[in-house]
């Protein structure tokens, strides 16, 4: 497969920056907007911080940043050196990056779009439901979570641990120079 030029790939770069930027800058937002609900006074408060946490999560920052690290992340595979299973900390940050978004999609999204929902039909009683109650620790604590492997996964790309994977395995794979 052909490869970007030096010049292409700092534009990869480049993009695949903002869009990591996105994903941990909007995770940590959407975290940090939770803790808003301890002082609401009425149920158009609680919809309205619920509401916003979903719109920046799916329309604006969050959503995009994933799908955006995702597929520059693909372009780095495909059309640089750096292949997929190369490094080992490549390989890591492969399984990481696809079981974050799964995780998101099928069950942070869905906690989250609970609470939105709940929060819009039962308004400031919605604190007092189970099912909100639930979803909001389940989101909280494995949101802070998914944000923390984000954030190691930055890490692991700016230091790059963990040796390259023996030639033999390079060569097996097609990869060898």
């Amino acid at each position: 497969m052909k490869k970007l030029t030096p010049k292409g790939l700092r534009w990869l770069k480049g993009f695949h920056l903002l869009a990591a930027s996105c994903w941990i800058g909007g995770a940590f937002s959407l975290i940090t907007l939770y803790f808003l609900k301890s002082g609401v006074a009425g149920g158009g408060e609680l919809y309205g911080i619920n509401r916003s946490i979903h719109h920046v999560d799916m329309n604006i920052v969050v959503l995009p940043g994933a799908i955006g690290s995702l597929l520059t992340g693909l372009g780095y595979s495909l059309f640089s050196n750096w292949g997929f299973f190369r490094h080992r900390w490549l390989t890591v940050k492969w399984i990481a990056t696809v079981s974050a978004i799964i995780f998101g999609t099928f069950w942070l999204g869905p906690w989250e779009t609970a609470m939105m929902e709940i929060s819009g039909k039962l308004g400031i009683a919605a604190l007092h439901d189970p099912t909100y109650l639930d979803s909001q620790f389940l989101n909280l604590a494995f949101g802070s979570l998914q944000v923390s492997v984000l954030a190691l996964l930055l890490f692991i790309s700016i230091f790059k641990p963990w040796k390259a994977k023996p030639a033999a395995f390079a060569v097996q794979q097609g990869d060898a120079s």
